[in-house]
């Protein structure tokens, strides 16, 4: 069984790297901790439903699937407020207590601004989720060996891109009424990638107070509660 998979961010810069982490000096209030603001999705069911794995589709379909999908719902979420990450705004890519640095293939360390990261990422991770020979979507097409590395890699880079916008853009999230958008996308990533341990746990811990909040259903409103006698 075969899922279309289309990506749509166009880059023309590339690049094939790794990021690593340097913590900065000082961490700032977390604002998106705010009862008032995690309460906030736009689902209101357990999200480890949508991502179980059905018993009728292949492992590296259903993995090839969920994270173009994912690729895509980030790529738009990041968009909203791309006006608002610039090179002055994020001097550095930052999340919390860290800064993420670029490594590239001769392993020069290079630092990056919050908007030449995410152009990294988003470029990346479009060449790999188009390329026939990575994301096969024609039948009889088998997965690389390397497939399963690859996701890693992608789901690394696009949890860095969920973290900066929670870090740095959450601000102009809530201005323009989108939390409950980003608060579902990243409850659902995240029990995603821990669902198919696809995110060493080291390099989530940096959110792990906002994953635990978030992963844990909604209690039922008063409303869902009531039960009418007649």
């Amino acid at each position: 069984m075969r899922f279309k998979r289309n990506g749509s961010y166009t880059l023309n810069r590339k690049s094939k790297t790794k990021p690593n982490g340097k913590k900065p000096p000082a961490e700032e209030k977390k604002h998106y901790l705010e009862p008032e603001y995690t309460k906030v999705r736009v689902v209101d069911f357990d999200l480890k439903e949508l991502v179980v794995l059905p018993r009728e589709i292949d492992l590296n379909e259903w993995l090839a699937s969920n994270t173009t999908t994912f690729f895509n719902l980030i790529n738009l979420q990041y968009s909203t407020i791309s006006e608002f990450c610039t090179g002055d705004t994020c001097q550095a890519m930052t999340a919390c207590n860290t800064i993420y640095y670029w490594y590239d293939e001769r392993g020069k360390k290079t630092k990056c601004t919050g908007p030449q990261y995410v152009d990294f990422v988003m470029s990346l991770v479009q060449k790999l989720v188009t390329d026939e020979e990575i994301f096969p979507t024609k039948y009889g097409k088998e997965f690389p060996n390397s497939f399963e590395s690859l996701v890693k890699k992608i789901c690394r880079y696009l949890f860095h891109v969920l973290a900066h916008i929670y870090w740095a853009h959450f601000k102009e999230t809530v201005a323009l009424e989108l939390q409950g958008h980003l608060n579902t996308l990243y409850a659902h990533f995240i029990v995603f990638v821990r669902e198919f341990n696809l995110v060493d746990p080291k390099e989530t811990c940096i959110m792990d107070d906002l994953s635990e909040v978030l992963c844990t259903p909604l209690p039922p409103s008063p409303q869902q509660n009531h039960v009418t006698e007649r």
